[in-house]
């Protein structure tokens, strides 16, 4: 299974909720977050509230235990568990950030499971706050892609994620919102797209399927992924072994038949 690269989404994915959405809430701090959500964008906007709870008192180990709570289908845990011990190598890519993500990861026992996280940096600084970054500096170094929310484009990722893969790949890219829609148009034939149902990304494959190269299997909830993620994810094994299968008996050495072989014993001199 070492030929097959799982790429997650991890808010409405992984996760059954938004993560910075549950954390504001959690904490008291949605009618601040509402009021100031028209000034900035979004990335940013998060960044300055972690100073706002942490000036409220709210410290890191609050933010990590609120995190802990955020709700998970049970069968997430055991369908990301199964694609790792089948050899899949599995990535993360989300527009969350890397405290909110690995909290959660480790908490669950997940994150050993996955080769790297793609999202906004985030550290906690000499005060106990935490700190939120853009992926991309929108300010000094925009992306460019009009699909994308300022801070990250996905596609760039993806396609990062591609060239760095040794040898040919199938992808499987699994995500809800309107961001995974460029990652998914960057998936080739042969690839694998998992939407996702009723959400977003969802309703952008429908309305342009035609720029979709990849396959289109969509799911609902936690279930339905761990069913059609193994299943896709078997299918590509059974696919890679019967083409292994073809290769080792096209070169298999087919013994002669006895009067093929009496010509050479002839000519064998005394």
């Amino acid at each position: 299974m070492a030929g097959i690269v799982v790429v997650f989404d991890f808010d409405k994915t992984i996760i059954d909720l938004d993560s910075d959405n549950w954390v504001i809430d959690e904490l008291g701090a949605t009618d601040l977050f509402n009021q100031l959500l028209p000034t900035m964008p979004w990335n940013s906007l998060m960044d300055r509230m972690m100073m706002e709870l942490h000036s409220q008192g709210k410290t890191i180990d609050d933010v990590a235990e609120v995190l802990k709570r955020a709700p998970i289908h049970p069968r997430i845990v055991p369908a990301i568990k199964a694609a790792h011990a089948l050899g899949c190598d599995l990535r993360v890519v989300s527009d969350a950030n890397l405290f909110f993500i690995e909290t959660i990861l480790n908490h669950l026992g997940l994150r050993d499971c996955f080769a790297e996280i793609n999202t906004n940096p985030s550290y906690v600084d000499e005060e106990g706050r935490l700190r939120i970054f853009p992926y991309h500096d929108f300010h000094s170094s925009p992306h460019g892609c009009n699909l994308c929310p300022p801070n990250m484009c996905k596609g760039l990722i993806m396609e990062r994620i591609q060239v760095s893969v040794e040898g040919k790949k199938k992808f499987i890219y699994l995500g809800d919102g309107k961001g995974d829609f460029c990652p998914s148009l960057k998936l080739r034939e042969g690839d694998y797209v998992m939407p996702r149902k009723n959400y977003p990304v969802w309703d952008l494959i429908c309305q342009n399927r035609a720029l979709v190269k990849a396959e289109i299997h969509e799911w609902s909830d936690g279930e339905e992924l761990e069913r059609v993620l193994l299943q896709l994810i078997n299918m590509i094994s059974m696919e890679e072994n019967a083409k292994l299968f073809a290769v080792d008996c096209k070169f298999e050495t087919i013994p002669m038949s006895a009067h093929e072989a009496l010509p050479q014993a002839l000519s064998v001199p005394h």
